[in-house]
């Protein structure tokens, strides 16, 4: 028994040794860079305490009023895609469950290859779809839009270009979700005369509910981390209107020469993506609560 957990060990220690070298090591180091004043060229100039921190929310900061303005930002963006995210890949991985089993691998595919695609290439393809001088967008369309130069149509795009380079990789943990769905538990609700929606609500949710929350947090993490598609895109403007808080943290580190300020904005940053994923969870429990209630009073 012993010779057999030492010998499961080693199949556990490739996972230690990366999370220790990659995630354990880099956010101890973080932590130990935000409070303290560090630049690219001087090196670590000594402990400041919290001050770093405070200059986040301090209005005579010169970082405050970019921090607080990406963190909306950031939020905003986060609002406006993950539920498309979400309810997109769920709608298209039941559309794709119900054809006939030739054409479901084919569609996964095709739904897929965008996923594969850089965020380089993505952003061309839409750059060129959407520049309001002479894109392909205002080519057909009858009153031309200036969809990257203002508002709320900036935001459009991003959500746009985010949903489709991103929904196919949630529609194939939805879709496996579903074939781990017992087919048993559908004939019966079709024998018992049960409606598309019933068989939804009842069996197809409850079913997905451990995917369901997965996939909802990892949509909302990828968004916190909106970086490439506003960058590339839209360039963080129209005023600084999708600046989101991965490309403040990066102008304050390389631009403005402090690592400890962009430190400290990179800690909030991961504290408020786990307060929003920590509301998730305790969100989904109550929802997971609610519908046993209410299958359990269903005669």
């Amino acid at each position: 028994m012993k010779k057999e957990k030492r010998f499961s060990i080693l199949f556990f220690m490739p996972f230690m040794v990366c999370f220790i070298l990659f995630w354990l090591i880099p956010f101890v180091y973080g932590c130990y860079m935000s409070v303290n004043k560090v630049s690219l060229t001087k090196g670590n100039v000594g402990f400041v305490g919290l001050s770093n921190y405070l200059a986040l929310f301090n209005e005579a900061s010169m970082y405050a009023s970019e921090f607080i303005e990406a963190l909306k930002n950031t939020v905003l963006f986060v609002i406006i895609s993950v539920p498309l995210l979400v309810i997109t890949a769920f709608i298209l991985a039941l559309i794709i469950d119900n054809l006939p089993d030739k054409l479901k691998g084919f569609f996964r595919t095709i739904y897929f290859m965008s996923y594969a695609v850089s965020v380089t290439a993505v952003s061309a393809i839409f750059l060129w779809l959407f520049n309001g001088n002479g894109g392909f967008i205002n080519n057909i369309i009858a009153k031309p839009i200036s969809w990257l130069e203002s508002q709320p149509y900036a935001w459009i795009v991003l959500a746009i270009v985010t949903l489709w380079w991103t929904v196919g990789y949630n529609m194939i943990l939805f879709i496996n979700g579903l074939n781990s769905i017992d087919g048993a538990l559908y004939e019966a609700a079709s024998v018992d005369g049960a409606n598309f929606l019933t068989r939804l609500r009842y069996i197809t949710l409850p079913g997905l509910k451990n995917v369901m929350t997965y996939v909802t947090l990892m949509s909302i993490i990828s968004s916190f981390n909106l970086y490439g598609q506003s960058s590339l895109i839209t360039k963080g403007g129209p005023s600084q209107s999708t600046r989101s808080l991965i490309m403040v943290i990066y102008d304050t580190i390389l631009q403005k020469n402090n690592l400890g300020v962009g430190s400290a904005m990179s800690i909030v940053m991961g504290i408020i993506v786990m307060a929003f994923a920590l509301c998730q969870q305790y969100l989904a429990k109550e929802k997971k609560d609610l519908m046993e209630v209410n299958g359990s009073e269903k005669p």
